[in-house]
């Protein structure tokens, strides 16, 4: 029975990547606003309906490799070292990501560029970005021990994280990806660390 479950899981799993790429590939051919959910569903070789099942909408499909980076990013920070401080765990759980995902492609910079271009794609990536701040904060107070989940220098830290990221993310893209993202990020955090040091 595992087994059972765990093909399908698999098989899931590979269904929403499939879905995914061709969400993105049709959407830098073509433009977003060009794209539909049955021309993805189409180049996917699946149903709308099991389009349906997989992402709310076409914002989702799209944006899907970045919610499933952010996923990977908590896990990450939950699983450092209890003694390392929260900002080091946070930089660590980032190399590690890096390390088992590989480094930002092509596909990570198209994704980008076009969030910055779509409101419907910025909004959703904002909200991803909010829970993903929310679940930072969460772990960065857990680190400290304080128990206080309304804490300022939570949030504040776990907000300066992720706009840390994203600006050395948009850096990193007008410079046409000339150097490794890891290096623009490391550049960047090494500079939002003085305050948390």
């Amino acid at each position: 029975m595992d087994i059972q479950v765990g093909l399908r899981e698999r098989k899931k799993a590979e269904t929403r990547q499939a879905v995914h790429e061709a969400a993105l590939r049709l959407t830098v051919e073509h433009g977003f606003d060009a794209v539909t959910v049955e021309a993805i569903a189409d180049a996917a070789n699946i149903s709308r309906r099991t389009f349906s099942n997989y992402f709310a909408g076409k914002e989702d499909a799209v944006l899907y490799g970045e919610e499933e980076l952010i996923r990977v990013l908590v896990e990450r920070v939950r699983a450092r070292p209890a003694s390392e401080r929260p900002w080091q765990a946070m930089r660590g759980a980032i190399h590690d990501v890096y390390r088992e995902v590989g480094t930002p492609d092509q596909g990570w910079a198209a994704r980008t560029r076009l969030a910055r271009k779509h409101p419907s794609l910025l909004a959703r990536q904002l909200a991803n970005h909010a829970a993903l701040e929310r679940e930072l904060a969460e772990v960065v107070t857990a680190r400290a021990g304080t128990g206080d989940t309304g804490g300022i220098q939570p949030r504040l830290m776990a907000a300066a994280f992720l706009v840390t990221l994203r600006v050395s993310t948009h850096l990193w893209i007008e410079e046409q990806q000339a150097r490794p993202l890891n290096e623009v990020m490391d550049e960047f955090l090494d500079q939002m660390a003085l305050p948390f040091a």
